[in-house]
């Protein structure tokens, strides 16, 4: 996920890049932790409760600092907080729309003079490689609050003849408080994909972090403060999902909730909302992404795309090509290719260059992936390499092929959300798709061939939000991303993106008499 950068580098295979690029500046490895409390109202707060939760690096399994434990009680004094911003005469609702993007852009600014900061604390406490951190990431962190920021003036209502004596026009107006509850594999990025459309569309926000990676979006919350947004506009709470998290999907004075995360968490945020106060909800779910290599494809090109859509950020994504369908001609070579390729891919010390992997985020998920490895060997998956914890400390896990995958066993429906790789086999374009498409999920999608017509084929006949064409992972803040059925509702990023922070007002006024 998350690799638009690519596409400005030379063609030769993607992650080994950057262990080259000479502006990427060195890591630091051992960063300083600046904020671990919750900010409410542009101040830093201990827990109502008092309490504290270990961030632990993953590279090591060692705690690096305690962050205070968020729970219902703070959510309260963050939505007050927020509500109070919003008040009618506020600051924040008296700052012209153009002020709005001065301050995103300013945001931006700060983000990238702390780029290299912020990477190396995004290592520490996510586990990815450093030079993906700094040079995918925070790349696509800066970008995505900078398109947002030309945004702000520019998203707006329209005049409307209506019949009759009337002046009709329409508002764009914010929604109100909005609760966004981030995921721990891409933070920073997914920081920035909320915050960018809700703050230039004039909202407020109550944000609660995942508990395995708060570090780098607190340091942002400084950030926030010293561009100059006004108090209680950001809030942000470190915290726990049923406790933080569900307070806020249930709270009767948050008006949208914006999610990104498991489907199964998704469901439970739906029904809260439900169950509330109908508050808006947007949520971008997970996936089952097939990927689609047709026999007239350059084999090695797709082999090296499909390694990376599946392996890129350990596994870690919610539209990884996790189901690598190969048509029956090419199968074999396919295959062989595919399990060289990760038999090479370097996998350690995610500050190291050379490496293009490094541990999976906590234990928990570390367990989880290799119980699916267990279960693939047990369903009569073929394990062509891989499969085994790759170090004797931190959460490493080696990268593993599956070949003589069927759409029944467990790792070819469920996500997995690791380096482990399936591939199956097939005939035909009517067959691919109708098992591409025999899923819950409909996030994403990619098809590999020479000939356009088979290409736009296939993606029109795909049920899912993004379908990529020769490529894979290509993001842009200009491009919407969201999925079909069970991978969520709602877009995020380009223009899409603005219209879950608005509410359309119609303005109908009498007039002595309307001319054309």
């Amino acid at each position: 996920m998350l690799q638009s950068v690519f596409c400005r580098l030379s063609r030769i295979p993607r992650v080994r890049r950057y262990s080259a690029a000479a502006a990427i500046p060195a890591p630091s490895t051992q960063p300083d932790i600046h904020f671990n409390k919750i900010f409410i109202n542009n101040e830093w707060h201990d827990a109502v409760s008092k309490k504290t939760f270990p961030t632990i690096n993953p590279t090591t399994g060692e705690i690096i600092c305690q962050v205070a434990e968020g729970d219902k009680a703070d959510v309260e004094k963050a939505v007050k907080a927020a509500k109070d911003a919003f008040k009618l005469g506020s600051p924040w609702r008296l700052t012209d729309a153009s002020a709005r993007g001065l301050l995103l852009n300013r945001l931006a600014d700060l983000i990238e003079r702390d780029k290299a900061y912020l990477a190396s604390l995004e290592t520490l406490d996510n586990g990815k490689p450093y030079h993906i951190a700094y040079a995918v990431d925070l790349d696509l962190v800066i970008k995505c609050i900078r398109y947002y920021a030309g945004w702000a003036d520019k998203y707006h209502g329209k005049t409307i003849p209506i019949d009759g004596d009337y002046f009709c026009y329409t508002r764009h107006e914010p929604v109100g408080v909005c609760g966004q509850i981030i995921p721990w594999n891409f933070p920073l990025a997914m920081q920035s994909w909320k915050l960018g459309p809700a703050l230039a569309t004039g909202n407020v926000v109550v944000m609660k972090l995942a508990e395995q990676t708060p570090l780098t979006a607190l340091y942002v919350a400084n950030l926030i403060k010293e561009a100059g947004f006004p108090p209680g506009v950001v809030n942000i709470i470190p915290g726990y999902g049923p406790s933080a998290g569900a307070a806020i999907a249930a709270h009767m004075d948050v008006d949208k909730v914006a999610f990104t995360g498991s489907t199964e968490v998704g469901h439970l945020i739906q029904q809260a909302a439900g169950k509330s106060n109908l508050k808006k909800v947007t949520l971008e779910l997970g996936g089952k992404s097939p990927n689609i290599i047709l026999s007239d494809a350059d084999v090695s090109f797709a082999v090296e795309e499909a390694h990376t859509a599946l392996f890129f950020n350990q596994g870690q994504c919610c539209c990884a090509g996790t189901r690598t369908y190969v048509q029956e001609a090419i199968y074999d070579q396919f295959v062989e290719q595919s399990v060289e390729r990760a038999k090479r891919r370097t996998v350690g010390d995610p500050f190291d260059a050379k490496n293009e992997q490094g541990p999976q985020v906590d234990e928990e998920q570390f367990n989880k992936i290799l119980g699916y490895i267990s279960t693939g060997k047990k369903e009569g998956a073929k394990l062509l390499c891989g499969g085994e914890v790759a170090a004797d400390r931190g959460y490493f896990i080696q990268p593993t092929v599956f070949g003589d995958v069927k759409d029944e066993m467990r790792i070819a429906r469920e996500e997995i959300f690791g380096p482990v790789m399936q591939i199956l086999k097939f005939k035909t374009l009517e067959e691919v798709i109708e098992r591409a498409n025999d899923t819950k999920y409909g996030l994403a999608a990619a098809v590999f061939t020479n000939d356009i017509n088979k290409a736009h084929y296939i993606s029109h006949g795909l049920r899912v939000g993004t379908v990529w064409i020769n490529c894979y992972d290509i993001f842009g803040a200009q491009a919407p991303f969201g999925g079909y059925k069970a991978s969520g509702n709602g877009r995020e990023l380009g223009e899409d993106g603005l219209a879950a922070y608005t509410e359309v007002k119609t303005v109908t006024t009498k007039v002595l008499q309307k001319n054309s």
